[in-house]
C-alpha cells in the first residue's frame, strides 16, 4: 500500500528517505555524543530542527488546500494556534502550586487578574489524551464550520482569501482580550513538564523532536493517500474545472469540505508539537502576516508537489534564522522579496526548477547519443553489404 501511494513520486521517496536519517541520527548525536566533541548536537539545535518539522508540517496542509484544491487559504495560521493553545492550556495544568503565586488550581495570570474560578472552558485539560483530541477537534470543528457555510454559499477566489484572513485576525482581536481567559498579551507559557517529563531535559527535547519528524512524514503520506485517491483526482478536477465537475454530477462543495477539514486537523497537530518545543504560545501566532508566510513557503518550494512545500517551509525558515540576526530590519523585504521573484521567475518554485533542469540534461543526454547510435547502424549496413 505504501509503494503504491509512492509510485512515480520521487521527491516523496527522498524526502521520507533524509527524513529518516535525520531522525535515526539526530539523537544519537544529541544523546550518544559527549558535549565536547564537533559531533554533539545541542539541545537548541535538536528544538530547532523540531520547530522546523512542525512549519513543514504545516506548510503540507496549506499545500494540501491551494496546491491541490486551488483555494488559497490566508487563514492557516489561526487552525495552526488553536491547536497550541490546546496544547498550551494542557501545559498549564501541569503547573499545578508549582506557579508563582503558587496556585495549584488557577494559572498564574488567572490569579494575577483576580480570577476567583477556572473557566468551564479550561476543565479537562488536565488529561493530555483530551488535551490532543482538543488540538484535533477545535480547529477541525472551526474549520468545517467555516467551510460549510462559504463552500455552499459558493464563495471562491480572493474572496475566499479574504475572508480566511479575516477570520484568523478576528481570533487575534479576541484572544488578545484577558477576559476571554487565554491570558491576552502575554499568552500561555512558563512550562515545566509534559506527561511527567521535564521539558528543559535533553531526552524530552529528543523524543519531541521525534514525535514532530514521525507527524511530518504520517501528514505526507496521508498528504498523498489523499491526493492518489479517486477522491483526490475528483479534487484536482475541481481546481481545474470547477462548473465542468458540477455539471457531471458531483456535489463539489462536499470535497472541498472535507479536503478544508483535514488540512485543518494537519495544522492543528503542528501547532501542538510546535508549542512544547518553543515554550509559548501567544496570540501573534494569528497575525495574519503569519498565514501569508506560509503561502511564501509553498510558493518557495513548489505549489501542488507536497515535498516542495516541505523544502520551502525548510529553505526559508533557515533563511530567515539567518537574515533576522545579520539583517533584522531587512529581513521582512527580503521575504518580500523572494515570493515576487519566485511567482514572475520560477512560478513552479524549487522543485519545478529542480525538475526543469533535469529534464533538459536527459534531453542534451539523448541528443549526444543519437548521433552514434546512426552511425554504428550506417557502418553495420556498410559491412553486411561487402
Amino acid at each position: 500500500m505504501l509503494i503504491r501511494w509512492l509510485a512515480g513520486d520521487r521527491g516523496g521517496q527522498i524526502l521520507l528517505g533524509l527524513l529518516a536519517a535525520v531522525t535515526l541520527t539526530v539523537p544519537i548525536l544529541a544523546l550518544a555524543v559527549p558535549e565536547g566533541s564537533a559531533f554533539h548536537a545541542p539541545s537548541y539545535v535538536v528544538t530547532l530542527l523540531g520547530k522546523y518539522m512542525t512549519y513543514a508540517l504545516l506548510a503540507l496542509s496549506v499545500d494540501l488546500v491551494w496546491g491541490f484544491l486551488g483555494i488559497l487559504s490566508l487563514g492557516h495560521g489561526a487552525f495552526f494556534a488553536l491547536g497550541g493553545y490546546a496544547m498550551g492550556m494542557y501545559l498549564m495544568r501541569q503547573i499545578g502550586d508549582r506557579g508563582v503565586y503558587g496556585n495549584p488550581l488557577l494559572p498564574d495570570f488567572m490569579v494575577f487578574l483576580d480570577w476567583t474560578e477556572l473557566p468551564w472552558y479550561w476543565h479537562g485539560f488536565q488529561s493530555f489524551p483530551f488535551a490532543l483530541v482538543m488540538a484535533l477537534l477545535v480547529p477541525g470543528a472551526l474549520a468545517f464550520v467555516f467551510g460549510w457555510l462559504a463552500f455552499r454559499s459558493r464563495v471562491t477566489g480572493v474572496y475566499l482569501s479574504i475572508m480566511t484572513q479575516a477570520m484568523t485576525y478576528a481570533l487575534m482581536l479576541a484572544f488578545f482580550r484577558n477576559e476571554m481567559g487565554f491570558g491576552g498579551n502575554n499568552g500561555l507559557t512558563d512550562f515545566k513538564d509534559i506527561l511527567g517529563f521535564s521539558l528543559r531535559a535533553d531526552t524530552t527535547r529528543v523524543a519531541l523532536f521525534v514525535m514532530s519528524a514521525l507527524a511530518l512524514a504520517g501528514g505526507y503520506l496521508a498528504c498523498r493517500m489523499i491526493v492518489r485517491s479517486r477522491l483526490g483526482r475528483v479534487v484536482t478536477a475541481i481546481r481545474d474545472a470547477e462548473g465542468r465537475v458540477r455539471a457531471l454530477g458531483y456535489r463539489d462543495e462536499r470535497f472541498k469540505l472535507f479536503v478544508f477539514t483535514v488540512s485543518a486537523v494537519l495544522a492543528g497537530v503542528a501547532g501542538a508539537l510546535y508549542v512544547p518545543q518553543v515554550g509559548i504560545i501567544n496570540p501573534g501566532e494569528f497575525a495574519p502576516i503569519n498565514s501569508i508566510e506560509l503561502v511564501v513557503w509553498v510558493a518557495v518550494g513548489g505549489r501542488g508537489t507536497l515535498h516542495g512545500a516541505v523544502l520551502g517551509a525548510l529553505v526559508v525558515n533557515l533563511g530567515k534564522s539567518y537574515f533576522t540576526v545579520a539583517l533584522p530590519e531587512l529581513w521582512l523585504f527580503v521575504l518580500g522579496g523572494l515570493f515576487v521573484a519566485v511567482t514572475l521567475l520560477l512560478p513552479r518554485g524549487i522543485v519545478g526548477l529542480a525538475g526543469g533542469i533535469g529534464r533538459r540534461l536527459r534531453e542534451r543526454r539523448r541528443a549526444r547519443a543519437a548521433p552514434v547510435s546512426d552511425a554504428s547502424l550506417d557502418q553495420g549496413t556498410f559491412d553486411h553489404g561487402t
